[in-house]
């Protein structure tokens, strides 16, 4: 390792990758995860959601973030190789050689962003083909190998076309980029002003290419043993609902598990990191959500029991506004009373199930609240 670098060092590089990615944007933790998945492991990521979803900005922060050379284009099907590989010499070919310009092309760039990447011709889309598998271009006669490290894709749709399919595999991270929810708009609009005004301070880097070759060499030092056998329980459940992943996709998913073991400071994975396969296994936009229900039943994901008792506090707040608007010795009160005992116990269950800070946080407040409300109902009852 350079500058006798730690695995625990590189293991805190990573940490401060990820975060210092994620935190100008508001709600897009789960795309730059996707992206920073990628890049550890060396892979592709696409993006896929309506414009105006922080997909170019992602991109562009996370090369300012290695030092990275960044190029970044938009495509359409009228795109010629020369805007994306460089004009031609013309003072070369009258010497009789054929040599391409590729300053700031391209050819030069370690991580690249291609805008709208399935609208591209067949000229441009065999091109990427043999760069983003064996990162090398093939430019007439000659092999010209590439420093290509990572190619991140956006596309507000899903490609049909046969043709599109060799392509759309190779990207194997994929993220759907919904627009915000509701209650985000305020962030947003607060995050927006200080863009708008300049008061967000550039992308400082925390890697560099050296760096980030020493971290890619850690995914194949992790421990991925004990995960075999549910990975494959998984990809047939997958199978059985109708979710079909390539050969390619199945053998590639180690590397994207092992990955994420790293981003959670670990050198040996656990089941929790199949989780990646969210971003592995979709194909369709609504295979996202089918993807997720199938890790929920099978993994037993915080994010399972972040939802339950985000649905128990739902339903504890509402019950908090009938309980002030009925009169005391109400008999449905005592409904409440048992039913919130019942979610009571839930809650501790769930307490001893879970090994969360966020669902041990979370099952805290309701927990509280409960408590709150059943000296309420106790207090109108005359208990």
């Amino acid at each position: 390792m350079p500058g006798n670098v730690t695995t625990s060092h590189l293991l805190e590089r990573i940490r401060k990758f990820y975060e210092a990615l994620a935190e100008p944007f508001i709600g897009r933790e789960e795309e730059a995860r996707a992206i920073t998945l990628a890049i550890i492991a060396r892979e592709h990521v696409v993006l896929i959601g309506e414009p105006g979803t922080a997909k170019s900005a992602l991109a562009r922060r996370s090369a300012e973030l290695i030092s990275a050379k960044f190029f970044k284009y938009l495509l359409t099907k009228y795109t010629e190789p020369s805007e994306l590989f460089g004009p031609l010499d013309l003072n070369a070919l009258r010497e009789g050689r054929y040599v391409r310009i590729t300053r700031g092309k391209m050819p030069e760039a370690e991580i690249v962003f291609l805008d709208e990447v399935f609208n591209a011709n067949s000229a441009v889309l065999n091109a990427l083909l043999s760069i983003m598998q064996e990162r090398v271009w093939y430019d007439g006669y000659t092999e010209i190998r590439v420093p290509l490290w990572t190619m991140i894709g956006a596309t507000n749709r899903v490609p049909e076309e046969p043709e599109l399919e060799a392509v759309y595999d190779r990207f194997l991270v994929r993220q759907y980029a919904k627009p915000l929810p509701e209650n985000k708009w305020g962030e947003l609009l607060d995050a927006g002003w200080r863009i708008e005004s300049g008061k967000v301070p550039s992308a400082q880097p925390v890697l560099d290419m050296n760096i980030l070759a020493e971290i890619h060499k850690l995914v194949f030092n992790v421990d991925i043993a004990a995960v075999k056998p549910k990975l494959l329980r998984i990809f047939a459940v997958l199978e059985e609902r109708g979710l079909h992943l390539t050969d390619r996709r199945k053998a590639k998913s180690l590397k994207i598990i092992a990955a994420n073991a790293l981003l959670e400071g670990r050198t040996r994975a656990e089941e929790r990191d199949l989780i990646v396969l969210k971003y592995l296994a979709p194909r369709d936009i609504e295979d996202f959500d089918k993807v997720s229900i199938v890790l929920s039943e099978e993994l037993r994901m915080p994010e399972r029991f972040i939802k339950e008792l985000n649905d128990i506090k739902a339903n504890v707040k509402e019950a908090a506004r009938l309980v002030d608007s009925m009169r005391s010795y109400d008999p449905r009160l005592v409904d409440l009373f048992r039913s919130l005992k019942i979610a009571k116990s839930r809650i501790l269950n769930i307490l001893k199930e879970a090994d969360d800070e966020r669902v041990r946080m979370l099952a805290d407040e309701t927990l509280h609240d409960i408590d709150e409300l059943l000296e309420k109902i106790s207090y109108k009852l005359g208990m």
